[in-house]
C-alpha cells in the first residue's frame, strides 16, 4: 500500500486537546508526512475530539462531512474523548475509517491501514481503566506560546462531568521527566509556557511529588519569561501555591479557578470538593497578596435542581467576590454521569436565559477590571497575528493588547501604559510615541 503522504489536523475542546494534537503531529512528521490544512485536500485526516458539550459531538460529524467533501478518498481517523466516550457511534458515521481511544490516539501510525467493514470505521479502544500511561505533550504551532501539558485524568468524578471516563485516572510523570519536556518546549524559543491538564492541582496524587514542588522548579527554567497556570481546583490552590505565583518573576498573577455554582446545595449535589466558604477564602488571598491579578471563574448554570432560589445564589455570590470574567457553561446531560438520576430538570429556555444573565455580569466584571487598570504599566508579549493592520497580546495579568502591527515587536515583550477605555470596550494605551489598544481578555 502507498504510504500517506500528508495531513491535516482539527482539534475540537480544551487547550490539552491542542497539546496533544502537537504530539500526534510530531509522529506523523517523524515518518515522512507533510502537514497541511483542513481544507487543502490532504491524504489522512486526523480529528480530536472533544465530549464536554452535545455540540463538540455534533461538531466531529459535521468536520467528518466536510473532510469527505474536500477529499472523498482521504484516511479519516477520529480520535480523543468523544472517540474513546461512544467510539461505536462514531464508527458509524459516515466516512470514518479508525477511531482511536484515550491510550490507542498515541499510536495512530500503526491504524493507517485500517478501513471500515460494511461501513462501520475499524475500532481501537481500550476500557479506560486500562489507561495508566502518561503522554507528554505540548503544543507546538505558536512561536509566542505554548499549552504544556503536566497531567492527565481525574480522581474527582463530579457528577455532571465526563471526563474520568474518557481520560482515566488522574497520573503525571515526575517532575524530573516533567522539566525535561518543558526545556524541550522551551527551545523552540517560546516566552511564555501555559500548563495544562485535566485537574493540574492533583499533580503528584498525594504522593511525594506535589504541584508546588513542580512549579518551583519550573520557575528555574532559562529562556521562558512568563508560565502561565490554566485552571486549578480552588481545593488544590493552596495559599502556598498563592504565595509563591506572587513572589515568582516567571509565574504571572493570573487564576482560573472553577466555581460552578454559588450555592452550597448545587455544590454537594455536584460533587465538588470545596464549598463557597473556601472559594471566597482563596479569592481574598489571592487580592491581599496580588492586588492587580486577573482571576476567571467557571460557571454551570441549569443543573438538575437549579431552583432560581439556587440560582440567585450564584449570582449574589459571584457579585460579592472580586473576580474578573466567567466562563459560563450551560448543563447538558451526558451520559453515564450521575447527575442523571437527579429528577429536577431544568427546561433549557430556563437555561440559557441564566446563561445570559451570568455572561452580563461576566461583562460588567471584565470592564471593570480593565477600569481598576487604566493608569497602570504593564508587560504585554507580542504576537505574530494581524488582523487589519494591527497586532495582539497579552499583559501578565491576561489583559488584552492590541498596536499597529510591527514585525520587530513579534514573540518580545514591551511595557505599556493603559490610558483609556474607548465606547467600544477597547482600551487605549501608550508607550512613550506610540499608540496600543486594549481588548477582551477572555
Amino acid at each position: 500500500m502507498q504510504p500517506y503522504k500528508t495531513v491535516a489536523f482539527y482539534t475540537l475542546g480544551c487547550k490539552l486537546n491542542f497539546s496533544e494534537t502537537s504530539t500526534i503531529a510530531r509522529l506523523f512528521e517523524q515518518g515522512g508526512y507533510a502537514k497541511v490544512e483542513f481544507d487543502e485536500r490532504p491524504d489522512v485526516y486526523v480529528i480530536n475530539t472533544c465530549s464536554v458539550t452535545d455540540h463538540a459531538d455534533k461538531k466531529c460529524r459535521n468536520l467528518v462531512r466536510r473532510a469527505k467533501r474536500n477529499n472523498p478518498d482521504a484516511f479519516i481517523a477520529v480520535v480523543g474523548c468523544y472517540a474513546q466516550l461512544k467510539p461505536q457511534e462514531i464508527a458509524e458515521i459516515e466516512g470514518v475509517n479508525v477511531v482511536l481511544g484515550a491510550n490507542e490516539k498515541f499510536n495512530i501510525i500503526e491504524y493507517l491501514d485500517k478501513q471500515p467493514v460494511n461501513g462501520v470505521a475499524h475500532i481501537e479502544n481500550g476500557h479506560i481503566k486500562e489507561v495508566k500511561e502518561f503522554v507528554p505533550s505540548f503544543s507546538a504551532n505558536d512561536r509566542t506560546r505554548t499549552f504544556l501539558k503536566v497531567q492527565d485524568g481525574c480522581d474527582y468524578f463530579c457528577s455532571f462531568c465526563t471526563i474520568p471516563l474518557a481520560r482515566g485516572r488522574s497520573r503525571n510523570q515526575s517532575i524530573e521527566d516533567t522539566m525535561k519536556v518543558a526545556r524541550e518546549a522551551a527551545e523552540g524559543g517560546v516566552k511564555e509556557i501555559v500548563l495544562t491538564g485535566v485537574n493540574i492541582g492533583d499533580f503528584g496524587q498525594g504522593g511525594e511529588e506535589s504541584f508546588l514542588q513542580l512549579i518551583q522548579q519550573l520557575d528555574t527554567i532559562e529562556g521562558v519569561e512568563r508560565f502561565r497556570i490554566s485552571s486549578i481546583e480552588p481545593n488544590l490552590l493552596s495559599d502556598e501555591i498563592i504565595d509563591f505565583v506572587a513572589k515568582s518573576k516567571k509565574f504571572v498573577p493570573h487564576f482560573h479557578i472553577p466555581l460552578q455554582s454559588g450555592s452550597d446545595q448545587m455544590l454537594a449535589d455536584m460533587r465538588r470538593r470545596y464549598r463557597t466558604e473556601l472559594y471566597r477564602n482563596r479569592v481574598e488571598h489571592i487580592r491581599r497578596v496580588m492586588p492587580d491579578a486577573c482571576i476567571g471563574v467557571d460557571v454551570i448554570v441549569g443543573f438538575p435542581g437549579e431552583t432560581d432560589e439556587e440560582f440567585m445564589k450564584t449570582v449574589d455570590f459571584i457579585h460579592s467576590i472580586d473576580v474578573n470574567y466567567l466562563h459560563v457553561f450551560t448543563y447538558s446531560e451526558r451520559a453515564n454521569t450521575t447527575a442523571l438520576r437527579i429528577d429536577e430538570v431544568i427546561p433549557m429556555q430556563v437555561r440559557q436565559e441564566r446563561n445570559k444573565v451570568l455572561s452580563n455580569i461576566s461583562h460588567k466584571k471584565k470592564r471593570a477590571f480593565y477600569e481598576a487598570q487604566l493608569g497602570s504599566t504593564h508587560e504585554v508579549l507580542w504576537e505574530a497575528s494581524e488582523n487589519e493592520g494591527m497586532m495582539q497580546g497579552f499583559t501578565e495579568n491576561y489583559v488584552k493588547v492590541q498596536r499597529p502591527f510591527d514585525p520587530a515587536l513579534v514573540n518580545s515583550t514591551q511595557r505599556v501604559q493603559l490610558e483609556q477605555i474607548e465606547r467600544n470596550g477597547i482600551v487605549s494605551a501608550g508607550v512613550e510615541a506610540d499608540m496600543m489598544l486594549v481588548g477582551e481578555s477572555a
